[in-house]
Parts: structure tokens; sequence; C-alpha cells
């Protein structure tokens, strides 16, 4: 799995990140506010899978489907997966956000994405918005994105212009992007931007709506 984290292996095969332990409840707390009471979700990109049961455990009116390209994280997913034993937490989806051929055919009720497109090329923001306008099946319904931008009205913090910058040094493909940009890619796939949640250690949370 893609991830700049230092991430611990534990004896029954689960991955665990202490950036999904950190941020956990803040995401959680705003995902509360804005996704619906029941329905379906896809998580994509889920990494170690801590958050996906953490936030299934606490969002049961949910059927909460994670993803992620990599086996590694998938068999992490799992395991963590078999400790909850959550009856809304579905098997993990090989998928692939840049790869049509990897998206799911059913639909979803909303979308969640955290730390995915700057740890990616930008193809992969550009499949994650087209999958979105596929697969949400109904007008309004939710993408969520989670994560550090850059915004024009707003100075770069130090620490995400280090953070930028590391990435860039590792993959040229990488860092983070424009707010407005990725604003304009959803726009163009039926995708309404309706709100910026500022988040701890300067991330926000950007909600987009199926128009």
């Amino acid at each position: 799995m893609d991830t700049l984290d230092d991430l611990t292996a534990l004896p029954d095969g689960a991955v665990t990140s202490p950036a999904a332990r950190r941020n956990a409840d803040a995401i959680l707390g705003a995902l509360c506010i804005h996704l619906p009471a029941r329905g379906s979700l896809l998580e994509v990109a889920s990494g170690s899978g801590e958050h996906a049961t953490a936030f299934a455990a606490a969002l049961p009116g949910l059927e909460w489907t994670p993803s992620d390209p990599s086996e590694n994280a998938r068999a992490s997913i799992a395991a963590w997966s078999r400790h909850a034993a959550l009856a809304n937490l579905r098997p993990a989806l090989a998928l692939d956000a840049a790869d049509p051929a990897t998206w799911p055919a059913r639909g979803y009720d909303a979308l969640f994405c955290a730390n995915m497109i700057h740890i990616s090329p930008w193809s992969a923001a550009q499949g994650l918005m087209k999958m979105a306008e596929g697969v949400l099946r109904n007008p309004g319904g939710l993408l969520v994105l989670y994560g550090p931008y850059k915004e024009a009205e707003t100075p770069l913090a130090p620490s995400n212009a280090t953070f930028d910058a590391g990435l860039k040094a590792r993959n040229a493909a990488w860092g983070l992007r424009d707010r407005a940009d990725v604003e304009a890619l959803a726009r163009s796939h039926g995708l309404a931007a309706t709100r910026r949640v500022e988040m701890p250690a300067n991330n926000l949370m950007l909600l987009f709506r199926r128009v």
C-alpha cells in the first residue's frame, strides 16, 4: 500500500498505522454529520483497514465496503474485519481508481476516499471522479474526500509544504493537489462541491454531491 506512515504488522496479519489512529476520531465526527444514516458506502483506497472497521462500527446503518488495489492492504483489511466481526462491513474490493476494469458495477449512496489523490498520479483522481459519476446512484449522492490540499486563498502551512516536497521527491507524479483543480474535475463529472470542512493537522474534508 502506498503510504508514508510507519506501519506496524500485527500477529494476525493486520497492519496498524499511527496516522490512521490519530485522525480517526476527527474524520468520524465529520462523517457522522454528513453521511446518510442508512444506505451503502464504498471506501476507495482503504489502506490498512483501521478506518473501515472503526467507521463501520460507529455507523451500523451503513453497509460499508472497503477497497484497495494493494493485496497487502486487502489482507490487512480482512484481518481487521475478522477481529471486528461487523455485520455491515463487506469484504474488500480489489479496486484501482485509475483502472475502470476494476470499478464496481453496482451503485452506492456515498463514496469516501482519504489520503489518496496526493499519493497517486492525477489519473487516480480523474478515475475517482469518473467512477463516482457512475456509481453514485441517486441525485444528492455524496463523495467525501479527506486530506491536505493547496488553496490559492490560503498560504500553504510549512508542514504541508514539507510534505508536498517529500511526496514529489519520492514520485514526481505525486503531490498536494490544488483544491480548485479537484473541484473543477468534479464538476466535469456532474459533482458539485458543497462544503469545505477544516480538519486537524492542516487537512480538509471536501464534500461533493451528485447533481
